[in-house]
């Protein structure tokens, strides 16, 4: 069993999740059972799915949710595009949880193909 803690991208996905948090609290009401609970769910399912393939038995069962975190990244990013172009978030703002995404993005197939060598 890994130490998530001790993962790069583990806290910078974390990070991103709780600056995702920050500005979410100022869209609007009516949006609270919308965009703003889906682009809270996508980008924490970022960092809980590294959790629990840390927590599995194996580097493919690990690997496996590491795929499924890059599919929730993936989802993130297109939400937080929407976010950006309804205007619920300013563009310095969005340039910077963009850039902090797009690094958890690199790093997480980084990751994937150091599994692989190790699986083979």
């Amino acid at each position: 069993m890994k130490d998530f803690r001790e993962l790069i991208v583990w806290g910078k996905a974390h990070l991103l999740v709780k600056n995702i948090y920050s500005i979410t609290k100022s869209f609007p009401r009516e949006e609270l059972f919308g965009l703003t609970s889906q682009l809270r769910r996508a980008s924490n399912s970022i960092p809980t799915y590294i959790v629990e393939g840390c927590g599995r038995g194996s580097d493919a069962d690990f690997k496996r949710f590491l795929q499924i975190a890059f599919g929730s990244a993936s989802e993130t990013e297109y939400l937080l595009l929407l976010t950006y172009e309804l205007g619920y978030c300013n563009k310095e703002d969005y340039i910077k949880y963009h850039n902090e995404l797009v690094e958890v993005k690199k790093l997480l197939p980084s990751f994937i193909t150091k599994l692989n060598k190790t699986l083979k």
